[in-house]
């Protein structure tokens, strides 16, 4: 009798330990099926508090945003952009596209780097926001798509603010283990201090020497300064970017006039349609 009990008492500790295996695993999936669905809504615009406002120079800062939880992601696709509301200084409403530096990888909030123009309508509700103050989004948008091992190399032509889509995409190439495409940037600017996200772009450059080239163009450079000089030439694209290949894309992303030229560039070079594509 006491053996029979003995059993039932073994019996009763395991279904005991089963079911609670089975409730911590079931809490386990839904909070990875809850984290994977991600906070946006292509329809409808949401709400996030901002959480952290930094000043990077006189008119760049870095706004990052809080998610629902610690645990929650934003959901948006690599290279792929969000839209903001706010108020310009008439108190009409803005609605302009913007894409996060950081990654799904990067749990419980989102961050943007933004330069904010004298005149600009949505620079203005940027430069008007405080920590607690909450930025109306909606999202994802775009038409870029990736996938791992879609082409071999990226070579990206950068201009100003235009570096974002690029920063997100390499920065989601190269902490992929799985994914060994090479991406080579050439990025862009008047000024050494219109650069964004240098200390970031340099640190994945050290981290990833074989996989992550970069190369800065000034307008206006510093009397010492190894970059390039003026504009980005043909000879820049072909000295720093993949050649013509069906394996590779070049991605480009800044002002219009820029944009305009470098699809000349491009095709001049012998870059067909398909192997090009515009933020």
């Amino acid at each position: 009798m006491d053996f029979l009990q003995g059993r039932s008492v073994e019996t009763m500790v395991a279904v005991a330990v089963a079911v609670v295996a089975v409730a911590v695993g079931g809490a386990l999936l839904l909070r990875r099926s809850k984290r994977s669905k991600g906070c946006l809504d292509p329809e409808n615009f949401k709400k996030f508090k901002l959480v952290e406002k930094t000043q990077i120079s006189h008119n760049v800062a870095k706004f990052r945003f809080a998610l629902p939880t610690p645990i929650s992601v934003l959901g948006l696709p690599i290279g792929q952009h969000i839209s903001c509301r706010g108020q310009d200084a008439t108190g009409e409403e803005v609605i302009k596209p913007y894409t996060p530096t950081t990654l799904d990888s990067d749990l419980g909030n989102f961050q943007l780097v933004i330069k904010m123009y004298p005149q600009g309508r949505m620079s203005h509700h940027f430069r008007e926001m405080k920590v607690g103050d909450y930025m109306s989004v909606k999202g994802p948008k775009g038409r870029f798509k990736y996938q791992v091992g879609q082409v071999r190399a990226f070579g990206m032509l950068a201009g100003g603010s235009g570096i974002t889509p690029m920063f997100q995409v390499a920065r989601a190439i190269l902490e992929n283990p799985n994914d060994k495409t090479k991406v080579h940037l050439v990025y862009a600017n008047v000024t050494p201090e219109d650069i964004l996200l240098k200390e970031e772009l340099d640190s994945l450059a050290e981290e990833y020497p074989d996989r992550f080239k970069i190369f800065y163009v000034l307008n206006q450079p510093p009397e010492v300064w190894n970059g390039g000089v003026g504009f980005v030439s043909q000879d820049m694209i072909k000295i720093h970017c993949p050649a013509p290949a069906e394996d590779i894309q070049i991605l480009r992303c800044g002002p219009p006039p820029m944009n305009k030229a470098m699809a000349a560039h491009l095709e001049e070079l012998g870059y067909t349609k398909e192997m090009q594509f515009q933020f």
